[in-house]
């Protein structure tokens, strides 16, 4: 009987998963908010931060990297702010520009995403500077998200530069990859800022 690779890196990934969530929940928390400062610090340190008009950002949950301060950060340098709202029927997210937090509401698993009555919705990818939530990333930029898809099927259309945020003792090597993921060009910890392409994006 042939191998189903398919079902092995599933299978191996919801391992990973589970560590990964069980590891994040029980950091400590003013560690946690040392190492957020540190990482929105790096992540506004970048040239492509400084070149974009357009900041696509997921609203971090409680365990997640924080992106409250890149988010206030933005509007405060008169950038735009873009956050995604997940289509459950299609796995596929739409970002909305936001002008205050009054513009979110609880959405898909209680993660704050936009109003559509309230804001604009976003009809161009071609550039700007997209944050990446995940729960470990590799050296090669790939990373192990949630298991739902959401943020590959937009990587793969999105032309700007994507950064994600992880906590350095979070890294793997190499992760195990499927056909359909897909890498960010960029990721950043509270100890360092790495592009993961050809080329220096720091």
């Amino acid at each position: 009987m042939p191998i189903n690779y398919n079902s092995e890196i599933k299978a191996e990934k919801n391992e990973l998963r589970k560590t990964m969530k069980k590891t994040r929940s029980a950091l400590d928390r003013v560690k946690k908010f040392d190492y957020d400062a540190e990482i929105q610090s790096r992540v506004l340190s970048l040239r492509d931060y400084a070149g974009s008009d357009i900041l696509f950002t997921y609203v971090s949950m409680d365990t997640e990297v924080s992106t409250r301060a890149l988010i206030y950060a933005a509007w405060a340098n008169g950038k735009r702010v873009a956050v995604p709202k997940c289509d459950e029927s299609t796995s596929e997210m739409t970002f909305y520009i936001i002008t205050s937090v009054d513009d979110l509401k609880p959405g898909y698993y209680g993660i704050m995403e936009p109003d559509p009555e309230k804001c604009e919705r976003v009809t161009d990818y071609s550039h700007g500077l997209c944050v990446v939530p995940g729960l470990s990333f590799d050296a090669e930029g790939y990373r192990l998200g949630y298991g739902r898809g959401y943020y590959d099927r937009f990587l793969k259309h999105f032309r700007g530069v994507s950064v994600g945020l992880c906590y350095s003792s979070y890294l793997k090597w190499k992760l195990p990859r499927g056909g359909y993921d897909v890498p960010v060009d960029i990721i950043a910890t509270e100890r360092f800022i790495r592009s993961t392409n050809v080329g220096d994006n720091s």
